[in-house]
């Protein structure tokens, strides 16, 4: 098998890491993960049995009755130090989630700068936790008032595979600083850096069962996510998936955040700067290999700039470096699976079959010494129309599709109306009106003006909108009250 550096330990079968234990699974129904830029097998992912998805369920409630007791102090000291930990770690993260995933070390190294800053947001909102407690004296004769957060329990987290250690510490963090515990279900896609930010996590000395680990699919989420133990999900992934553990969620009277697709638009206005919109649109469509959140698909480019664009942009597109992610003057990685690449090409063919222009061909890309990799170079399609099922469905892999448009209001429009997607939307202009127009009509959670990728900060939510979100709390601080019910308490003492 192919060596990840500095992480033998994880070769051969993946464990299970329930009630503080790493256990081989009785599963006998195992797959293969590869490294995406060699197609090299890095380690055997074991099915869980629903035996042993129950077992890290009933650690996880165990474990509940302990950890919502722990002093708020000692919770953030062990928070403080996973932070610290996860400092120490980070090369050795960023190399792991670069093998796995397939992203550039680049982009590793920022995807693990965020899941420090999300363990830090984790820690502020804890804190925060102090100013939510409400009270009040003599609200009635002799009587008293106060609101109160109490922990709901064990949760199931379910990461997906393009962010694994991103999305992980969008959930778990906050869950634990909240006093819950975790069942933590990563992607089949890059399990071994799913499980090393576990692993890193287990070092620092949380209780047995506060974070349990299972590999499993669809069916034992759905088995772990109906027991009565388990109070809530938070899940990042594709809409098929999400809406069917929010319909659960509904009947079985748990609370959820659960993001899904997105169907992203870029709107180039002519008074922008060309060159540094091209610049700025090549990691928001070709970054992460097009596998991000909030990359994009669709390029509104308004009035008669659409030639001189198309132009400016194939010839930065043409000049990225494809290889493997390790290497730091890569600039486009793999996508993260075979499964993946096939998908996206199926989008490319059926887009040029409804009459898009192939204006930059990625599909037979050939990286030196790599053969075997998901490589799919820079792809830029022309004359997409709005209607096409390019424009509607998220590609998730690096695909731009240029569209021609009228006007600024046209392009609103488009945006609101072709899709029940609300993810984010962006736009280049150096005319603050339409800038302020934009950022005040369209209809997403998430709007960048002159910016590539409108990522918000760990202390900020990812508000998405439509059906890019269901749930009762979005991501990152506003997971705390997803994790906690409130409590009216009515006192009086008689003399």
């Amino acid at each position: 098998m192919a060596l990840i550096p500095e992480v033998k330990k994880y070769y051969g079968r993946h464990k299970l890491f329930i009630n503080g234990e790493w256990i081989d699974s009785k599963s006998t129904d195992v797959e293969v993960n590869r490294n995406p830029a060699t197609g090299e097998i890095i380690s055997e992912l074991p099915n869980a049995t629903k035996e042993e998805a129950l077992a890290a369920v009933k650690a996880a409630h165990e474990a509940f009755k302990l950890w919502k007791e722990v002093p708020m102090r000692d919770k953030a000291r062990l928070l403080f130090d996973l932070r610290a930990k996860l400092e120490e770690r980070s090369d050795v993260l960023a190399k792991v989630l670069s093998q796995d995933h397939g992203r550039t070390i680049g982009e590793a190294n920022g995807s693990v700068r965020r899941v420090i800053e999300n363990v830090e947001s984790a820690c502020s909102a804890l804190y925060g936790l102090v100013k939510t407690n409400e009270h009040m004296e003599q609200v009635a004769h002799g009587i008293d008032q106060y609101l109160t957060w109490e922990p709901l329990g064990a949760f199931l987290i379910i990461t997906p595979g393009n962010i694994p250690m991103h999305a992980w510490s969008s959930f778990v963090p906050y869950a634990l600083a909240a006093g819950c515990t975790v069942v933590v279900s990563p992607s089949r896609q890059d399990p071994v850096a799913a499980e090393y930010i576990c692993r890193v996590a287990q070092e620092v000395g949380f209780p047995p069962g506060v974070i349990n680990l299972v590999h499993g699919g669809r069916n034992i989420n759905k088995e772990i996510l109906i027991q009565p133990e388990i109070k809530g999900v938070g899940f990042i992934g594709a809409n098929k998936a999400g809406w069917e553990l929010f319909e659960l969620c509904g009947k079985y009277g748990k609370t959820s955040s659960i993001n899904g697709n997105g169907k992203n638009y870029f709107v180039v206005m002519p008074d922008a700067d060309l060159d540094e919109a091209a610049q700025g649109l090549l990691r928001s469509c070709f970054g992460m290999a097009g596998q991000r959140c909030l990359g994009v698909d669709n390029i509104i480019v308004v009035g008669d700039i659409y030639d001189e664009f198309k132009k400016k942009f194939v010839e930065v597109a043409k000049g990225m470096k494809i290889g493997y992610g390790l290497n730091k003057e890569t600039e486009l990685g793999p996508l993260s699976s075979k499964a993946g690449k096939d998908k996206v090409l199926h989008w490319i063919e059926e887009s040029l079959k409804e009459g898009a222009e192939m204006v930059l061909d990625g599909r037979n890309v050939k990286v030196e010494n790599y053969p075997d990799g998901f490589f799919l170079g820079p792809t830029i399609l022309g004359d997409v129309n709005v209607d096409m099922a390019m424009a509607k469905v998220e590609a998730f892999g690096p695909v731009a599709a240029l569209i021609k448009g009228d006007s600024l209001e046209q392009a609103i429009g488009w945006i609101n109306t072709k899709t029940n997607l609300g993810h984010s939307a962006s736009i280049y202009t150096n005319n603050g009106k339409h800038a302020r127009r934009f950022k005040r009509e369209v209809n997403v959670g998430n709007v960048g003006i002159n910016i590539g990728v409108p990522q918000p900060y760990s202390f900020f939510p990812l508000g998405s909108r439509r059906e890019s979100f269901v749930g009762t709390a979005k991501s990152r601080m506003a997971s705390m009250r997803m994790f906690m019910d409130e409590k009216t308490v009515c006192e009086r003492w008689i003399d």
